[in-house]
């Protein structure tokens, strides 16, 4: 299974744009897309304000404090990237 992290915000239309297309891209993968809002927490909104949507993968399927993943993409979802790492 793929864990995916989309880092996103509220009433974010690229947000919900890279939502949207992620899942069509994965939808015959085994995966999990899990979302977390940078403005409740202030790390990630440090980390990532200016950036989202951004969007993580991780093979192992489980997301841990020593495992960030791969940054895959920001901004708008990059379909090549995620269909090669899904493949890989």
């Amino acid at each position: 299974m793929i864990l995916f992290t989309l880092y996103s915000r509220s009433y974010c239309h690229l947000c919900d744009d890279m939502r949207d297309a992620l899942q069509e891209v994965v939808r015959h993968l085994p995966h999990q897309i899990v979302i977390k809002d940078v403005d409740s927490d202030p790390e990630l909104l440090k980390r990532y304000d200016e950036l989202v949507p951004v969007l993580f993968g991780h093979k192992t399927g489980v997301q841990n404090s020593t495992d960030v993943g791969e940054q895959l993409c920001h901004y708008f979802l990059d379909v090549e990237k995620v269909k090669a790492f899904c493949h890989e």
